[in-house]
């Protein structure tokens, strides 16, 4: 499972959504996300990735591809974390 598809799972399970339910393109606002669910989902992610996420790394996501993005650049920081680990 490659990291799009993990991070839509994963605000998936926080939004209490089905997977198909959540694009790449969704803005947290057009999946109803406040800044309780927010950090809910910021939860979620560290749990799914095994990291904990930056505080001024999660302020700047607003948008499912904003999660896959810079999840991928933090990744990238750490070492060249190029392989997903597996589920």
């Amino acid at each position: 499972m490659n990291v799009q598809e993990r991070v839509i799972r994963a605000i998936a399970r926080a939004c209490q959504l089905d997977p198909e339910q959540v694009h790449p393109e969704a803005t947290f606002e057009e999946l109803g996300v406040d800044s309780l669910k927010g950090l809910e989902i910021v939860f979620e992610l560290e749990e799914e990735f095994k990291v904990s996420i930056p505080e001024n790394v999660a302020v700047g996501m607003r948008s499912v591809r904003d999660v896959i993005e810079r999840l991928r650049t933090v990744f990238e920081g750490a070492g060249g974390f190029a392989t997903e680990p597996s589920s």
